[in-house]
C-alpha cells in the first residue's frame, strides 16, 4: 500500500518539502524512510514502514472490521476515494476519519522527514488511495516533526531504543509506577519485538509508542543498549526537519548514562498535555 497510485515524471535532483510547497506541487515525495503526498503544495497524507497506517489504526483498534476495510479498498481504492467511501457508507463519521487521518499523517511524516531520512525523488501527479481528507501546510508538518524529535531527545537522549528490540529489565524501588498504556508496551517487550512492531500490534501510532518506550527506558523498566551514547549535538539548520532552531546552551547538564534515569522520567514538556489530549481523543473514537 506504500506504492503511489500514479507515477509521474521524476526530476534529476530530489526537491525538499519546502521547495515543493512553494511551487504548489502535487505528487509523492519519496524519502528514505517514507513517502509524503502533496496536493497543491499542501500535505495530504504520509506513509512510512515504521508507522502503522490508517488501516491498522482503524482495524486493530476495533473501529472497523478487516472485511469492511477490504471492501472499502476494493470499491474505492483504485479511484483514490477510500476515505470518502468510509464516510458516505456510514462506516465512519467525518470527524473520526479526520482524527485518524491526521494522527497517521503526522506519525508517518515524523519518520519520513525526520533525522536520518532525506528526499530521494518526487513523482509528480501521484495520489494516495485514501483521497483528500484534511490538507496540512508543509510548514506545520515540518514544525511538528522538529518538535517531536526535540521531545524524544528531552525525555531520554538515546535514540537506539527507538529501533532496537525492546528488552525489559527489573527497575529498583525508586522507579515510577507504569501507566496502563506503558504496561501494554511492556507486555510485548520480549527482546525480539522492535518499537515499530509493538506499535503495529497494539494499533497505536509509532511516535506515541516511542514516547512510552523512552519514558520506560529513562525510568529503568526497559534496557538502554550499552553500546550507544547520547545523541550528539548537531549544528542547527533552520527549516530542516529534525534540527533545533537554536543551539543547546553551554551550561546544560550532560545527559545521564544508559540504565536508569529518574530525573529524565520526571521531565515535563509544555506540549505533553496537548499530546495526551489528542491521544485520548483518538483512542476514544477508534
Amino acid at each position: 500500500m506504500n506504492t503511489p497510485r500514479k507515477a509521474g515524471a521524476r526530476t534529476g535532483r530530489a526537491p525538499g518539502l519546502t521547495e515543493l510547497a512553494a511551487e504548489r506541487a502535487s505528487g509523492a515525495l519519496l524519502c528514505d524512510a517514507g513517502t509524503v503526498y502533496l496536493q497543491g503544495g499542501q500535505v495530504v497524507h504520509a506513509e512510512s514502514p515504521v508507522s502503522p497506517g490508517v488501516e491498522v489504526l482503524l482495524t486493530t483498534g476495533g473501529r472497523l472490521t478487516a472485511d469492511s476495510w477490504r471492501e472499502a479498498m476494493g470499491r474505492a481504492g483504485p479511484a483514490g476515494g477510500v476515505g470518502r467511501f468510509l464516510v458516505d457508507s456510514g462506516r465512519l463519521s467525518g470527524a473520526e476519519l479526520e482524527i485518524c487521518h491526521l494522527g497517521a499523517l503526522f506519525d508517518a511524516a515524523y519518520f519520513a522527514l525526520g533525522h536520518g531520512s532525506g528526499p530521494r525523488g518526487f513523482q509528480r501527479g501521484a495520489a494516495h488511495w485514501l483521497g483528500p481528507v484534511r490538507p496540512v501546510g508543509a510548514a506545520a508538518v515540518e514544525r511538528e516533526t522538529r518538535r517531536r524529535g526535540e521531545l524524544l531527545a528531552a525525555l531520554w537522549p538515546y535514540p537506539r531504543v527507538d529501533t532496537e528490540p525492546v528488552v525489559r529489565r527489573r527497575p529498583d524501588g525508586r522507579a515510577p509506577a507504569v501507566t496502563p498504556r506503558q504496561r501494554a508496551v511492556l507486555a510485548l517487550a520480549d527482546g525480539v519485538r522492535t518499537p515499530a512492531r509493538i506499535a503495529r500490534e497494539l494499533g497505536r501510532p509509532a511516535f506515541h509508542t516511542l514516547i512510552d518506550i523512552r519514558r520506560l527506558a529513562a525510568a529503568g523498566h526497559i534496557a538502554t543498549p550499552r553500546s550507544t551514547g547520547p545523541a550528539a549535538p548537531r549544528a542547527p539548520r533552520p527549516g530542516v526537519p529534525g534540527h533545533p532552531a537554536l543551539p543547546a546552551r553551554s551550561g546544560a547538564r550532560p545527559p545521564l548514562p544508559p540504565g536508569r534515569g529518574p530525573t529524565a522520567a520526571g521531565f515535563t514538556d509544555p506540549d505533553i498535555d496537548l499530546l495526551r489530549r489528542l491521544r485520548d481523543a483518538l483512542e476514544a473514537t477508534l
